[in-house]
């Protein structure tokens, strides 16, 4: 299973660290997971409290995906969500496969259109920005969403919790289990 996690400047570090460490924890468990960060272009990303990140992959050479993450922040909040071709990937990508946001990423999704039909969360500052676009049912007050192939999640560690509920989809309760477990990461298995 390929997962990529889009990144981009003034992403909010946790909201991509967090699911990432979730699926390489996963892949010490689970052979076959291989998790790579994509940007915009293959060059260094500085995320939104200073941490830079050298990405994997370059939107347009990255490797076929199974599923994309999409984080937030001010980057996706102010800049991504209007980039066309950051939306064009996005967009490309969630016709065939599945794809998830942490946080404001869920604007990154709107955006994109892919969100149109469906329940859908977000960080609860953004909750309003969230309804601006027709045909979205915005949830508030629950840590993550799951309709189909498109799931989002509130703030930072709610998408820790989304990353855990789509491996345990994948792989199953126990292994979820193991991944929280090394993490030490409390986890509600129900």
């Amino acid at each position: 299973m390929n997962i990529g996690i889009l990144i981009f400047d003034d992403v909010e570090e946790l909201d991509f660290v967090g699911p990432f460490e979730v699926f390489a924890q996963a892949s010490r468990i689970v052979s076959g997971i291989e998790v790579s960060l994509l940007s915009k272009e293959n060059r260094e990303v500085r995320c939104r409290y200073g941490l830079r990140v050298q990405p994997d992959h370059s939107l347009t050479n990255c490797p076929p995906l199974d599923l994309l993450i999409v984080p937030g922040g001010k980057g996706a909040r102010e800049y991504a969500r209007y980039d066309s071709e950051i939306i064009s990937f996005v967009r490309r990508h969630a016709s065939q496969k599945q794809i998830a946001s942490v946080c404001t990423g869920a604007l990154i999704l709107a955006e994109a259109g892919l969100l149109k039909g469906h329940k859908a969360t977000t960080h609860w500052s953004a909750l309003d920005t969230l309804r601006e676009y027709p045909g979205v049912e915005v949830v508030g007050n629950t840590r993550y969403v799951r309709e189909g192939n498109v799931s989002t999640s509130a703030g930072i560690s709610a998408g820790i919790d989304l990353a855990l509920d789509i491996v345990k989809d994948l792989h199953g309760k126990e292994v979820a289990k193991k991944v929280a477990r090394s993490m030490e990461y409390p986890y509600d298995d129900s």
